[in-house]
């Protein structure tokens, strides 16, 4: 399993090592620990491109299977536009042209732009594309690259981003990406924040989406909700979930016969990448669970060696903040990383980068004894990186627990910081 970088974006900024991969020196660049406050509305990361109605948060995810697609969407502000995307190979040919879909949304007293989603598919594989969206003097241009055919030698770099939100530290973690290498993101959840403000200030999302921007148009993260995307509010008359998130963020979820947006899978160069919904139904029989059991047995590790799982809230956790919130999903799905020998699991959630060794606790019985995790080759390797630069801050606190040891009898506190 050869040829996989990650870069992920946390406390530091580093490439993992995981089964013999090529690691790079990690980073000594440490975040302050104390909550950072959003960056200013009339900041310069948030700028409006020029032209009336401009397109702008503009974002490119995978639009199919195995990478030969893209969904490409963006938000006109001021009134309705063709959905419309005109690519070549060529700069500045635009000879294919493809059409897509338009949507807008109301949050309580927030009314969204008009935003749209358009497939590009039929492409060719490790090849450079030039687009163009909107018309006149407000038309933008941006151009992405495909990546190699499905390959177990097919090289690639990810990039691994939780929690980003829109402080001066978020700001930080983006442009230590940029200059990371990283050839796609995956995003693990918790993007704008806007629900920390009154009312769940839809603004924040359309300035999140701005900031972004200098990455998303170029190259496709692939998403994952986390639990400030819910933004349920009956008290405001909202009682759907995820209702700005599904609205702005489309994914491939049909290529992948899932029934829901919120979870679905990609192959990508040498990697099946699977995307879990950590706040949507999961427990047995639920489509979710019925849809993970089937795509499992998809996996084809000749040609995609690395099979690589995201979900929001991580299933170990030595924090003591959100400890104990993935147990369920560990309890529904754990059994099958093993059987099918996962070898990464991404999770953001806690506000901390922590790694932990290859262990399960697929025996776990309550009157057996077996009540611990133990070594697993089988086991993936599980990593949080929740501390990608939100206002919340930093989660520094590590679990103190006592335990029996079953052969003895004898207490034993331990306590495990975070890396």
């Amino acid at each position: 399993m050869r040829g996989l970088g990650f870069a992920a974006l946390s406390l530091h900024v580093l490439l993992c090592l995981v089964n013999g991969v090529s690691s790079r020196r990690t980073s000594s660049y440490v975040r302050s620990e104390f909550p950072s406050t959003d960056m200013p509305l009339d900041s310069e990361w948030f700028a409006t491109p020029k032209g009336y109605n401009a397109p702008q948060q503009v974002h490119i995810t995978q639009g199919d299977y195995d990478g030969k697609a893209v969904i490409i969407s963006w938000v006109t502000p001021s009134e309705p536009a063709p959905s419309q995307v005109f690519y070549s190979k060529e700069e500045n040919r635009y000879d294919q042209k493809a059409e897509g879909t338009m949507t807008n949304y109301t949050f309580y007293d927030y009314k969204s732009g008009y935003i749209h989603h358009c497939l590009v598919d039929g492409l060719q594989y490790n090849t450079k594309y030039y687009y163009k969206i909107g018309t006149g003097d407000s038309a933008r241009e941006f151009w992405f690259q495909t990546p190699p055919a499905i390959d177990i030698d097919a090289s690639y770099t990810f990039g691994i981003i939780g929690d980003l939100g829109q402080t001066f530290n978020s700001l930080s973690t983006l442009q230590h990406y940029l200059k990371s290498g990283g050839e796609s993101v995956l995003f693990v959840g918790d993007l704008s924040y806007a629900d920390r403000y009154q009312h769940n200030d839809g603004i924040r999302w359309d300035s999140w989406g701005r900031f972004v921007e200098r990455s998303t148009a170029y190259q496709p993260w692939i998403w994952n909700s986390g639990n400030h995307e819910i933004e349920y509010r009956p008290d405001l008359g909202e009682t759907s979930t995820f209702k700005p998130y599904l609205h702005r963020y489309s994914t491939p979820y049909l290529a992948s016969k899932s029934s829901s947006p919120m979870w679905y899978a990609v192959r990508r160069a040498s990697a099946h990448i699977i995307v879990l919904s950590s706040y949507s139904p999961f427990v047995k029989y639920t489509p979710q669970w019925m849809w993970l059991k089937g795509e499992l047995k998809r996996v084809d590790r000749e040609k995609t060696p690395w099979l690589i799982v995201l979900m929001h809230a991580p299933m170990y956790n030595s924090n003591d903040a959100h400890f104990m919130e993935g147990e369920s999903m560990r309890a529904a799905f754990e059994k099958w990383f093993v059987k099918y020998k996962v070898d990464l699991v991404f999770a953001g959630h806690v506000h901390a980068y922590e790694r932990s060794y290859r262990i399960s606790n697929i025996n776990y019985n309550v009157t057996s004894g077996n009540r611990y995790p133990v070594p697993d080759k089988s086991a993936p390797v599980y990593i949080t990186v929740g501390d990608g630069g939100n206002q919340e801050g930093l989660a520094w606190s590590s679990v103190i627990r006592s335990r029996t040891t079953p052969r003895s009898g004898r207490r034993a506190t331990a306590t495990r910081p975070c890396s």
